[in-house]
């Protein structure tokens, strides 16, 4: 819904993990699950900048409408893209995602840097894991987080 004289620029950094950080994102079929994610953010009325990820996890930029919750966002993102995964038949097994996201905002003038660290993945991650990386990112936005419960499955 478009409300009269409401604007807004919102950059959303998100970042979600293959459930237990499994490297099961095939380079193979790995591009064009990004481009299904970023054509699914905008589904949302969002509008996806850059995908893009390694085999365990996946990095989106996107700019959010006030309208529209991130959680909402990365619910359709996360939930059409493994049906996708799935129906697609490159794994053996069920594909699932891991629960839950990091989100962190950025300003317009911060849109370029953030867009080529996540278009750099692939060689950011020959010396730092998915889980590093995190909790960098945590830990530079100022999230409290526990270790213990950080991308860990509830029993």
């Amino acid at each position: 819904m478009l409300m009269a004289n409401t604007y807004s620029q919102i950059y959303i950094h998100a970042i979600f993990a293959v459930k237990y950080r499994e490297a099961l994102l095939d380079k193979k079929w790995r591009s064009q699950l990004f481009k299904i994610i970023g054509a699914l953010i905008n589904e949302m009325n969002a509008q996806s900048i850059i995908v893009n990820g390694v085999e365990d996890h996946v990095h989106c930029l996107f700019r959010l409408r006030p309208a529209i919750s991130i959680s909402s966002v990365m619910k359709n993102a996360k939930a059409k893209s493994s049906q996708w995964i799935n129906k697609s038949n490159f794994l053996e097994h069920r594909f699932e995602w891991q629960r839950g996201f990091s989100a962190f905002s950025y300003s317009q003038s911060q849109v370029e840097k953030i867009k080529q660290y996540i278009r750099n993945q692939e060689t950011h991650h020959r010396s730092a894991s998915f889980l590093e990386e995190n909790k960098e990112f945590l830990k530079k936005f100022n999230v409290d987080f526990k270790d213990e419960y950080l991308f860990k499955e509830l029993i």
